[in-house]
């Protein structure tokens, strides 16, 4: 699966961020920056956790 980030509605509340440093960045502009396009199936369980934390829901899956 694919990882979208919608960065004109993202908040910067950095959930994402604090959910899976390795995968998700909150840039100096205080957008969301995912670090990685697919997720491997190690990661879609955090990935899913941090969708469904985003609290403007900037984050959701994309079909590949």
């Amino acid at each position: 699966m694919r990882l979208a980030a919608d960065r004109g509605r993202c908040e910067g509340h950095g959930m994402c961020e604090a959910l899976a440093p390795a995968l998700f960045r909150v840039g100096a502009d205080g957008v969301v920056e995912p670090l990685v396009e697919s997720v491997s199936p190690p990661d879609a369980e955090v990935v899913a956790l941090a969708v469904d934390s985003c609290p403007v829901q900037a984050l959701r899956w994309a079909a590949d």
